[in-house]
């Protein structure tokens, strides 16, 4: 990785074989990225596709698929106009997917094939690019053959409420096959209570016990400002009565940790109003308090929640990998073996669920879920130690 100056900008650049991904970041604290040729031109095709996902997280994540997938047509000496849909399922298959084909030669050598969520990203990503391509006049056929509709199922109509408004509903030949994974890992029993244990500042107990309560993401989390928490009853805000905290969509925070949903928000007055909010319990206040009191340094002048509290950095924004990397090893010294902080959401979202006799509007507001359908697919299944549960099976087998 190196550095240079682009335009008036500064720019990350990141080698990855003979095409590297370059990141930009601009003057007013936006990202973007794209893709360059070794002596640093900027790869026309890739670029134009990128633009079109300027600024947000999709286009740095479809840079880092599309250049592997670019690099690939390098060694295959395949031009986009002469790609056809074999190659691409030749390709899925090749990094990952199950396709019933000769593949060719090895790729990706040392490195894990992906897994099911980034095959299906990068299916939608090389359909994107083939599809964006084909409307600039190239590779019409390959596009007419990614451009397919389906028929929408009956999960397809309750879920998105369509009735009979549509009669068809697009879908990708590239994505992989197969049902989905429905239960999400969850924390295992007792975890919170060993890893209050186990940490020893007040910071990362904040940490855990936010995760914990507050079913917030880890960007979320990392990306909190003090002024974004109204930790007492009738805030100025008047957007909630009880202690809630405001998730806000800040792009140029310096820790880099940004909110994955991007509602309207403002400050007036000293005041933030709007954002995701979301409420806050008594543990979340408590460890608020304590970090504040104990550990937060009063010359911080960034604003922002988390701070890092040893070496050269000590008083700067806690990063997102930072609070990850305390939760691994907090949880490989309390037995738990790797903690991820997603691991927190599911097991709220989870208890909510089961809290509310099932109820997936109230797990869909209390987890900030995109959809109701959303939880229901992923969490509306049967506990299985739910007494009811293990009473027909036993009753199946016999043992009643």
């Amino acid at each position: 990785m190196f550095w240079s100056r682009y335009g008036g900008q500064v720019v990350r650049h990141v080698v990855i074989g003979d095409l590297r991904v370059q990141q930009v970041d601009r003057k007013d604290g936006r990202r973007s990225w794209t893709i360059v040729w070794p002596e640093g031109t900027v790869h026309k095709e890739a670029d134009r596709f990128l633009r079109l996902h300027d600024g947000s997280g999709t286009q740095r994540t479809y840079a880092y698929l599309l250049v592997d997938h670019l690099r690939w047509l390098e060694r295959e000496c395949l031009a986009f106009g002469t790609v056809q849909l074999r190659d691409l399922e030749r390709y899925m298959g090749i990094v990952g997917a199950e396709v019933r084909m000769p593949l060719g030669e090895p790729w990706r050598v040392g490195k894990r094939p992906y897994g099911r969520s980034a095959l299906s990203t990068a299916a939608a990503c090389l359909k994107g690019f083939y599809l964006h391509q084909s409307s600039l006049g190239i590779n019409g056929e390959l596009g007419k053959n990614l451009d397919v509709s389906r028929l929408p199922s009956q999960v397809d109509r309750r879920r998105s409420f369509l009735g009979h408004v549509k009669s068809s509903l697009p879908t990708n030949p590239l994505a992989p096959s197969g049902p989905r994974r429905r239960h999400p890992k969850m924390l295992p029993e007792g975890a919170r209570e060993k890893l209050l244990a186990t940490v020893n500042a007040a910071r990362d107990r904040l940490v855990v016990d936010w995760l914990a309560d507050g079913g917030l993401r880890i960007g979320e989390l990392c990306g909190l400002h003090l002024v974004d928490l109204h930790l007492r009853e009738n805030a100025a805000c008047g957007e909630c009565r009880t202690a809630h905290l405001h998730i806000c969509h800040r792009p140029d925070n310096p820790n880099r940790a940004e909110a994955k949903t991007k509602h309207d928000w403002r400050v007036e007055h000293g005041v933030v109003t709007g954002g995701l909010i979301k409420r806050v319990s008594p543990a979340m206040v408590h460890s608020y308090f304590e970090y504040v009191t104990t550990e937060y340094p009063r010359d911080a002048g960034h604003g922002m929640l988390l701070v890092q509290l040893h070496g050269a950095g000590a008083g700067q924004p806690w990063a997102p990998v930072g609070a990850r990397q305390m939760l691994g090893r907090a949880g490989k010294r309390a037995g738990l073996g790797l903690v991820k902080p997603h691991a927190f959401r599911h097991t709220f979202t989870s208890a909510v669920l089961d809290a509310a006799d099932g109820n997936t509007l109230i797990a869909r507001d209390a987890g900030c879920w995109a959809s109701a359908a959303m939880v229901d697919e992923v969490y509306g299944h049967v506990d299985v130690h739910d007494p009811a549960f293990d009473a027909a099976l036993r009753a199946v087998w016999g043992e009643a």
